[in-house]
Parts: structure tokens; sequence; C-alpha cells
């Protein structure tokens, strides 16, 4: 029996054991208790660096805009309008009566300060190179009235509009807040702040729609997934969205405690390679390691087909999307031979010495690690040895943004907008030791890609951006930066006694706002 094997049979039994005591504990009504796997860092929307960091942050700080919709098109929310004023300008007029958690009224000063912070190079704002791109500067035209000055035409305002406001006030001259309470205007005010314990507290202030039905909210780290299957069939927890792992989720589902939805999500999974290293700076490197790799038995194997298979970031369904480019269906022979031709060739025959060895770097999360041995046992089938390497998330995380990797694994936060090309893939988004937390990981540097990023998020008329992405996406596939696998399904497992959570294909929890518990 393999450790997989063995693991899911334990908590199957473990599962079964609670459900036959009784002795299971519950949570009060009035609050949900939801299980995240990840320690938080900021929730600050200046400074979120993480994916989980920015899904809490929205719940305690919403922008002007939010992309909290079924289609991931970008809608008003703290905004009441937003209008161009010339081609280098835009006008944003604020929502009357928005009144921050702490009851004090949100203005169009609080909105400069937010972004004003962001765009100060002495505040440190992981977002800085981002709106520097954007934004020359921003001004108050009067109590709700806020002018945006551009840098050049941009088209995807809407979506750069999302960013979390936050109360000047109460972060006081130093811009900052104390112990990670920040204020903002949200559904939900912090309570208490701990990386890996937050309470939050329905926000009295909060007049927007839907109204919040749920008074309470505890975010919980456990990281061992195992751990938090236990405490929902057992009662000690109420929600865990993407928190439990797929090969587990089926049994976890027949308890008669807990229920699961799915929905479709916008993001990808995908493996990393350091397009900087000696052998993997050779596209028929890169190329011969997606040949290697059968996605789709994999699909099958681990994720029980709760994905869809990727051809790049955007998922199939984008209105960005082309689906006509290169595919690497698994093919090993078209990889050994790749790997001749780029000089790597079989040292002694099948089952020998490596033609290459490389190191793969994953996180302490199980079902990564499994997956990690999968993609080293298909790539060993070509001649390429791989050592999996699994560590503590930020420390992983921390070797990615150095560079100091040869292949590893991440999944991306939500791809709204296909603006996220530029981010992921344009050269001058490689990280440095000044902007560490840029995206461009895989040290990918293309002149086409980068002509071709910058003019889709200058474009605004529709089809001309669609042209501009269409491209980028051919190219990036022939060039394989990255490996996409699969665009995992959300997938929330909860206690029975919640009602109305609505799965958004964000990610996020602001199915919280709809739900309520119930016996």
């Amino acid at each position: 029996m393999t450790a997989s094997r063995f693991q899911t049979t334990t908590l199957a039994l473990l599962v079964a054991a609670i459900g036959c005591t009784g002795r299971d504990r519950r949570t009060p009504d009035d609050t949900v208790v939801v299980l995240i796997s990840e320690r938080l860092s900021n929730l600050d929307p200046r400074y979120t660096e993480t994916a989980v960091d920015v899904t809490l942050s929205r719940l305690v700080a919403p922008g002007l805009t939010s992309i909290e919709t079924p289609t991931l098109a970008p809608r008003l929310l703290l905004a009441e309008s937003i209008k161009p004023a010339g081609e280098l300008a835009v006008d944003v007029v604020l929502r009357p009566g928005l009144r921050f958690s702490d009851g004090t009224p949100l203005r169009a000063a609080d909105v400069v300060f937010t972004y004003q912070s962001m765009l100060d190079p002495t505040m440190k704002s992981p977002l800085l190179r981002n709106l520097r791109d954007r934004f020359t500067g921003v001004e108050a035209l009067g109590e709700r009235a806020v002018r945006f000055h551009l840098v050049k035409p941009l088209a995807t305002i809407m979506t750069d509009l999302e960013l979390g406001i936050v109360s000047a006030a109460a972060a006081g001259p130093s811009g900052r807040f104390a112990g990670g309470r920040i204020v903002g205007a949200g559904p939900y005010r912090i309570e208490s702040f701990e990386a890996e314990d937050v309470f939050l507290r329905r926000s009295r202030s909060w007049s927007l729609a839907p109204a919040v039905q749920i008074e309470k909210v505890r975010i919980q780290v456990v990281r061992d997934a195992n751990a938090r299957a236990l405490m929902l069939v057992g009662g000690s927890a109420d929600l865990t969205q993407n928190g439990i792992r797929i090969d587990l989720v089926d049994d976890l589902a027949e308890h008669p405690r807990v229920e699961m939805a799915k929905g479709p999500s916008a993001k990808l999974t995908y493996i990393m390679m350091n397009n900087r290293d000696p052998a993997l700076r050779d596209v028929r490197v890169r190329q011969a390691i997606a040949y290697a790799l059968d996605r789709e038995r994999a699909l099958r194997a681990k994720v029980d087909g709760r994905a869809v298979l990727a051809t790049g970031l955007l998922p199939p369904g984008h209105w960005a999307y082309n689906g006509a480019v290169e595919r690497y269906r698994h093919d090993p022979d078209r990889a050994r031979a790749l790997l001749d031709e780029a000089g790597y060739r079989d040292p002694d025959g099948p089952g020998g010495r490596p033609r290459l060895r490389l190191s793969y770097k994953t996180s302490s999360d199980q079902f990564r690690v499994a997956l990690a041995r999968v993609w080293a046992a298909q790539l060993a089938e070509v001649g390429i040895a791989v050592d999996v390497q699994s560590f503590e998330f930020q420390t992983v995380f921390t070797d990615y943004k150095k560079g100091t990797y040869q292949l590893g694994s991440m999944q991306t936060g939500t791809i709204s907008e296909p603006d996220w090309l530029y981010a992921y893939f344009n050269s001058e988004r490689i990280p440095t030791a000044a902007e560490p937390n840029l995206l461009n990981r895989w040290r990918y540097s293309n002149p086409r890609v980068d002509e071709l990023t910058e003019g889709g998020r200058r474009a605004v008329d529709l089809e001309r951006r669609r042209v501009y992405y269409g491209e980028v996406q051919a190219i990036i596939a022939r060039d394989v930066p990255i490996i996409p696998l699969w665009h995992e399904h959300n997938v929330a497992v909860m206690n029975v006694a919640m009602a109305g959570f609505e799965l958004f294909p964000s990610s996020s929890l602001w199915g919280l706002l709809t739900a309520a518990k119930g016996r």
C-alpha cells in the first residue's frame, strides 16, 4: 500500500470513528470557523503578498470595484461611477453614506491616502511597481470625488481599482496599522489578528448588498490536511475552501456532518522552471519536460476530474483565451529526441545513468509533494533524474522569489484580467533584490512578449486586446517558461449547518455574506 493510499485509508477510518462515537463538538451558532492552510502575513491591502492574505483582506477592506461576480467581470462596489476625464485621467465618485468599520465616514481623502501610500517608495508596498506603471498620482476633487492621473491610456482601470481602501485617520501619522488591525469599509472588521488565528466581527457600518448574516468569523490556520478534515467532521470547524486534498474529498463528503460544493475557478496550477538555469535556459529542454509529463493521467489519478487541463495562464471560457496554441501531450519519444538535440544524450542506455539531474522544490503539503513525485517518476522515464525537496511554504516561496531553484510548483491567484500576462511574463517583472515580489519568478524574457503585453494594457478596444493577448499566449506556449497543468475547481467542504455559501471563480470568501447557520 502506498503512503498516499495509507493516509487516505487512515483518514477514512478516523472519520468513521468520529461518526460512531457521537462525541463531536459544535461551533457557536453565531460564528463560522474557517480553516486555511497558510499563515497570514498582512491583511492591509497595500501590503498583501499571498492569495490568502488578499482573500481575507477583501472582507475587511474592499475596493472601489469588485471581481466577486460569477463571471469575474468587475463591478462597481464602493464607487458609484467611474468615468474617463480625458485621455490620461479617470474620475471616480464614491457612493454616498459609506463608512469605515469604526463608524467614521469614508471620504475621497481616504482613497487618495490609500493609493498615494502605495505609490510612495518609502512605504515599501509590494504593489509599488505595478501602480507606478499605471498612475502618476491621485487627487481629491471633493468629499466624494477622486481623480486618478494615468501614465498612459489604461484598458485595465476597472480591475486596477479593486485594491482595498483603508482609513487614513485610523492609520495615523505613520501610515500603518498597529497589530495588524486595519480599518476598512468592508462587511467585517478585525477584532483580533495573529498570523495563525484571526477573529472578524460583522461591521455595523456595512450598508451595501448583500446584508451580512453571520455575526462572527474565525480564521484558523491548520497546516495538516487530515487535521482540517477531522475538525470538519468533528464539528470544531465549519468551512474550508480548497483546503482538503482533492484525493480525500470523496471520503470526507460521505460523512453526514459535512457537505461539498464545487465550481469553476480562474486559478492555474503549474510547474515553474528557472529560465536562467544552465540547463533550463534551453527551450528544447523545457519542451522535453513538457512532453515527458502525462498530465491527463495525473488529472485522472490525483485530481479525480475536479479540474480542467490548461493550455496557458488564462482558463477556457475567458474572453481573451486562445486555445489554438502548442499543446504538449504525453510523448516520451519526442521528449528524448529534444534532449538529444539539446546535447543531453543518454550516456549508457535505458535504466542507467541519467541524461540530466534537476531539483524540484515544493511546499510540504502532502498533495503537492505527491504530485512532485509523480512528475519525478515520469521525467525519470526520459532520463531526467529529479530530486524532490519539500519545505515549509514560506521557505520555498522565498527561494522562488530569489530564483534559487530549478523546478517548482505553484498556483496562481485569480486570473480575471488578461493583463496578468504582463505581470507573469514581461521581462520588467523579473524579481530583483529591490523588488522581490514581482511575479516573473521563472526569469523569462522575450522582446516580442514585452511589446505585446505593453500594447495589451494600453489598447482600450476589446478586439485589439484580444489580438495582442492571443499572440502572447501562442509565443508562451512555444517557449514554455512554465508548464501549465490545470485549472482546479473551487471545492468547499462545509458543515451541514451552513447554508447559502456561494462559490465564486475568484476563490474568495465573499460567499460568507450570504451564508447562514442553522441546526
